[in-house]
């Protein structure tokens, strides 16, 4: 019985690194229409991550134009994210970061974590 369940779990993608809410990325995504097929760029900072295991997902909200806001979630296993990069680390104290959805402008600005050099 377990040796089916292993089955079932999918194997992790090599170009999607650990990230975690705060996190400005570039999210490659495969898009078909029709019968062709593209990669499309989404940048943005990753507001959630959402369960594990195979339906593991994350959200990612970036500013269109006119000042709207736009999230998107990937399933972080599937086959259509082609990869991830991360642009800036953000410091945030929470797992969930909904309180951007009411800020605007520069209020809308976290604090980038920075690397403190040993001594």
């Amino acid at each position: 019985m377990s040796d089916l369940i292993n089955t079932l779990v999918p194997e992790p993608n090599p170009n999607i690194p650990a990230i975690r809410a705060g996190d400005t990325v570039r999210v490659h995504a495969r898009i078909v229409e029709g019968q062709r097929e593209r990669i499309q760029v989404f940048q943005g900072t990753v507001m959630r991550l959402r369960g594990g295991g195979a339906n593991a997902s994350f959200t990612v909200r970036r500013i269109a134009s006119h000042g709207v806001g736009v999230e998107r979630t990937f399933l972080l296993h599937s086959p259509r994210v082609e990869r991830v990069e991360i642009v800036r680390r953000a410091r945030v104290r929470r797992a969930q970061l909904y309180f951007l959805r009411h800020q605007r402008g520069k209020a809308a600005r976290l604090k980038e974590e920075r690397v403190r050099p040993r001594r």
